[in-house]
């Protein structure tokens, strides 16, 4: 069997409901590393999110954060490290129409922190933080960079709507993406940005045929990859739009080891 590049989705993929990786699912991952594969994170979250995990695996493979927005090997210089930043003159754009956009928080991203406008709406999941510092207040004076990813919340009833004005005004700079969930949370990055592209640079980078990448997500963000992918696998729980463009679904959810199921029977490990 050639070598593949399997690369994996965090949330409500590789992910069970308590954001963990269980004990399967990485013996899983390692064997199929073992047996000389290799194995990449390709996820929305921001580095300090994810670091964790990548730890976890033991992984050494370049991983892709924001989207496709950051492309690296972690703490570590890599010379295909691709970064792909926004202006931050959108960020305060954007802030200074918070009120009429109908906004709870408009956060700055990069690699290693966040900025965010009003802290009676922080969320320790999303921030990977327990508490914001005033060095966190997003202003002119803390944001003094271009930021990798734009993070905006509103209610369920306006989504659309914020969705329709921010890409009416930034649409030849930026996407804007929904995040899944409860929340209505739109993800905003440069514009182009997908985690096919990140996927398809770390290929390259290790030698790997498009028809040797195998590609496991539950979400819209990863419709691209399992599009891109030479075997795009959507998981039980993921959206009906991703399930049409997979080769295959899995037969089990995140929360019962589906994909390390999955890539048991793949990989015949």
């Amino acid at each position: 069997m050639n070598r593949k590049l399997i690369a994996i989705d965090l949330d409500g993929t590789t992910l069970n409901q308590d954001s963990m990786i269980t004990l399967k699912t990485e013996e899983t991952l390692k064997k199929a590393m073992d047996a000389g594969h290799h194995v990449s994170i390709a996820t929305g979250r921001p580095f300090r999110m994810s670091h964790h995990y990548y730890q976890q695996l033991g992984l050494t493979t370049p991983m892709v954060n924001f989207n496709g927005a950051l492309v690296h090997i972690p703490n570590q210089y890599w010379a295909y490290e691709k970064e792909t930043l926004i202006d931050k003159q959108i960020v305060f754009d954007i802030l200074a129409q918070k009120r009429q956009l109908n906004l709870d928080f408009i956060a700055a991203e990069n690699r290693e922190t966040y900025f965010i406008d009003s802290f009676d709406f922080f969320d320790e999941k999303i921030f990977a933080a327990t508490k914001p510092s005033p060095q966190n207040l997003l202003s002119p004076q803390n944001l003094t960079t271009n930021p990798t990813s734009l993070l905006v919340r509103t209610e369920k009833r306006y989504a659309e709507q914020v969705s329709n004005e921010l890409t009416r005004q930034f649409g030849n700079l930026v996407d804007v993406r929904t995040w899944g969930g409860p929340m209505a949370i739109l993800e905003i990055v440069s514009k182009g940005i997908e985690k096919a592209k990140g996927v398809h640079r770390i290929a390259n980078y290790l030698n790997i045929d498009q028809k040797d990448v195998i590609a496991f997500g539950d979400e819209h963000n990863d419709l691209e990859l399992l599009e891109y992918a030479g075997w795009g696998v959507a998981m039980k729980n993921g959206t009906e739009q991703l399930k049409g463009v997979a080769n295959d679904v899995t037969e089990l959810t995140n929360q019962e080891d589906g994909l390390a199921t999955y890539l048991e029977d793949l990989l015949v490990l």
